[in-house]
């Protein structure tokens, strides 16, 4: 599979927003692409340059201009799996869309901005959790582990 291919792959799994959702300018969607989760996600993110790069190849320039990271905004919550298997990890919005539920591997990371999120880990040893850039403790191995974390405003 090439960078490119797995780069698709990525944004399908964790970019894509399902269901109904209000945008900056006030206008309803029925889906949203919201690349900050791929540009910001440690499996992700080295496939962006590595593919920019491939695209820019035969491009000359003398400089590249853009947000830098200090604009991104922090994550809502964090999970990173630290375990070679972190069995189901369910995050959803309250009453709403479910955005991930689904076993992880070694390394993954999902990070997600939503103002509000209920999350469940089905063993709580097995992942690192950032709630606003702040490390949660980690659970005991084997423990399972439900919470709702709020965004800085919420």
């Amino acid at each position: 599979m090439t960078d490119r291919d797995s780069l698709l792959a990525e944004i399908k799994k964790k970019a894509v927003v399902h269901g109904r959702v209000v945008l900056s300018s006030g206008k309803e969607a029925d889906f949203y692409l919201d690349l900050r989760r791929i540009t910001l996600d440690g499996v992700a993110a080295p496939l962006v340059g590595r593919v920019m790069l491939d695209l820019t190849a035969d491009l000359e320039f003398d400089a590249v201009g853009g947000l830098t990271l200090g604009a991104d905004p922090v994550p809502t919550l964090r999970i990173e799996c630290v375990a070679d298997t972190c069995p189901l990890v369910t995050v959803r919005v309250p009453g709403g869309d479910v955005l991930q539920h689904r076993d992880m591997s070694r390394g993954e990371e999902v990070s997600y901005f939503e103002p509000e999120l209920d999350v469940v880990l089905s063993d709580a040893g097995t992942v690192r959790v950032t709630e606003n850039g702040e490390r949660r403790p980690q659970g005991e191995p084997g423990g399972r582990e439900s919470f709702t974390t709020r965004g800085p405003a919420g």
